[in-house]
């Protein structure tokens, strides 16, 4: 596994360790500066969340709006916020999951929802 089956290199362990944590560093503020969006009701409501999950924007459309049934409104909202989650989490894996293999696998790794 190592080069001429002698101990690992402690400096060169240290340097691989410490790349590791920026790039991991580096992909999460990436995340937090991405938004993705998701939609509900044929997009009467769409919802933009951060590659990190913070909600910045929620659209709806004057024609998903009835007085007389808010219910409706509020699982399209409540349906277009997961949907921007989801993409937010794909996202999360298509950025950190190489990170994360790098470093043993995804779910020693707190905060990483993988």
């Amino acid at each position: 596994m190592f080069p001429g089956g002698g101990q690992p290199n402690m400096q060169q362990l240290l340097q691989q360790a410490q790349k590791m944590q920026q790039d991991l560093q580096r992909a999460q503020e990436e995340l937090a500066n991405t938004e993705v969006d998701g939609q509900a009701g044929g997009g009467l409501v769409k919802a933009t969340v951060t590659g990190s999950g913070e909600l910045r924007a929620l659209r709806i459309d004057p024609k998903a709006v009835d007085p007389e049934d808010t219910e409706t409104l509020a699982d399209l909202i409540v349906a277009a916020v997961h949907a921007a989650n989801e993409n937010a989490q794909a996202l999360q894996q298509q950025k950190l999951g190489p990170l994360a293999q790098g470093l043993g696998g995804g779910s020693g790794i707190p905060g990483l929802p993988f």
